[in-house]
């Protein structure tokens, strides 16, 4: 990935470790996965997932330190807790989906019921790609690290601009850019 490397061997210079500090177990992500279905009770994960009461009363609890999901009183019964995703909890449904589209791919054979779509079409997403800043999809030979101060300079010495940002819902003809990404 280009002439630099990652200090592997520091894991505070890497969001990698610190993600996997949170959500690095299976559970974790049971759970946030229950909570973008729509569960938001205790006892919902409990009966849904089939939980252990103690690992999930850990899990609940830390995810909550961390600002994956919230707790809130019943609006009807203020005696009771509500789980609820944050901005933060929500930032990893594109995770999520990464690994359910992996898990497709490479675990045994599953046949999806219900199938994850976009809500406008009804129809299956596409596949989880790593885009540019302009919306080109890059493969692992499109990556490089580089040093802050070097954002923007290309190999030969040329300085990038950035492009338009996407915004949701913006529409990337995809096939046109694997194969302009594949002609160059």
């Amino acid at each position: 990935m280009g002439e630099i490397r990652e200090p592997l061997r520091e894991l505070t210079e890497c969001g990698l470790p610190q993600a996997l500090e949170v959500m690095g177990e299976r559970w974790s992500f049971m759970i946030l996965r229950a909570s973008f279905n729509g569960l938001h009770h205790f006892e919902e994960f409990l009966s849904e997932l089939g939980i252990a009461r103690n690992i999930l009363s850990n899990r609940l609890a830390k995810l909550v330190e961390n600002g994956i999901l919230r707790r809130d009183p019943c609006p009807d019964d203020r005696r009771k807790i509500e789980y609820r995703l944050t901005d933060k909890g929500f930032d990893l449904l594109p995770v999520m989906v990464a690994l359910r589209q992996w898990g497709q791919k490479y675990g045994a054979e599953v046949v999806e019921n219900p199938v994850l779509v976009d809500e406008r079409d009804r129809l299956p997403i596409g596949p989880t790609s790593i885009l540019s800043h302009d919306g080109r999809i890059l493969g692992p030979l499109d990556l490089a690290l580089v040093e802050r101060a070097n954002l923007g300079k290309r190999a030969d010495g040329s300085q990038a601009s950035e492009g338009e940002p996407l915004e949701r819902g913006d529409v990337i003809d995809i096939e046109s850019l694997r194969r302009a990404n594949s002609a160059a």
